[in-house]
This record gives structure tokens, C-alpha cells and sequence, in this order.
């Protein structure tokens, strides 16, 4: 009896390994995420509500989808298309790792500033306000 468990757990753990999530995207500093949106390729994404995103935001953002919205992966599939490029960011750099993680997980390639806008503004990078 012993061994038959032995095997049948043996059997399951490389199932449960699989199941293990892998951070497929990439968390970088400012001046990484300044870097990355010089490419031209990356569609600049800001995951915040719209009030936050109307109070300043990182000039050349494309798009303003909040990741707390049921709506979020529909509407970024719908706006960005397939297979693009996304250098995202949030407030503080939590909610930009979940969006980051559900983007990925679609097959988009992702860039997420792990301090968020708060550290973007600390180190002294350009904000625009929406008027």
C-alpha cells in the first residue's frame, strides 16, 4: 500500500509543478522603463483608475485600462491587439504585476515599472496632467 501512494504521489508532483505560476513578464527600474519606452515597438500602458491616470501620468501613454475592472482583459485584448509589446505601470507597482501577470499569460510580451508612477515621479521624471 505504501508504495502504491509513493507511486501516485511520484505520478502528481510534475503535474503540480506545471500548475506552479512563472513570472513571464519583466519587472524593471525607472531608467530600464525610460529605456523601454524609447522602443518604438512597446505600446505604453497605464493600469490605474481614470481618476488616478487624469491626476498625471507618464507623457506618450497609449492607452489607460484599470486592471480592478471585470472589464481589463477584455478591453486590453480588444485595444491592443495580438501579440504586442506592453511597457505598463500602476500607482506603486502591485496592481502593474497582476496586469502584467494576466497580459502575459495571453501571450503578450510585458514590461512592468516595478515602482509604479510614484517612483517614476520621485526620480524626477517628466508627468502630464489630462485636461
Amino acid at each position: 500500500m505504501k508504495k502504491l501512494i509513493l507511486k501516485v504521489l511520484m505520478c502528481m508532483l510534475p503535474m503540480c509543478m506545471s500548475c506552479q505560476s512563472k513570472q513571464t513578464f519583466k519587472s524593471v527600474n525607472v531608467d530600464e522603463f525610460e529605456k523601454v519606452m524609447a522602443d518604438t515597438s512597446y505600446v505604453l500602458l497605464d493600469v490605474r483608475t481614470a481618476t488616478e491616470y487624469a491626476e498625471g501620468h507618464i507623457p506618450g501613454t497609449h492607452f489607460n485600462i484599470d486592471v480592478l475592472q471585470e472589464s481589463f482583459e477584455n478591453e486590453a485584448l480588444k485595444v491592443l491587439g495580438k501579440g504586442k509589446k506592453v511597457a505598463l505601470y500602476c500607482r506603486s507597482g502591485n496592481r502593474s504585476k497582476n496586469a502584467a501577470r494576466i497580459l502575459s499569460e495571453k501571450g503578450f510580451q510585458v514590461v512592468e515599472l516595478s515602482t509604479g508612477f510614484k517612483g517614476w515621479k520621485a526620480a524626477g521624471k517628466p508627468s502630464e496632467v489630462t485636461e
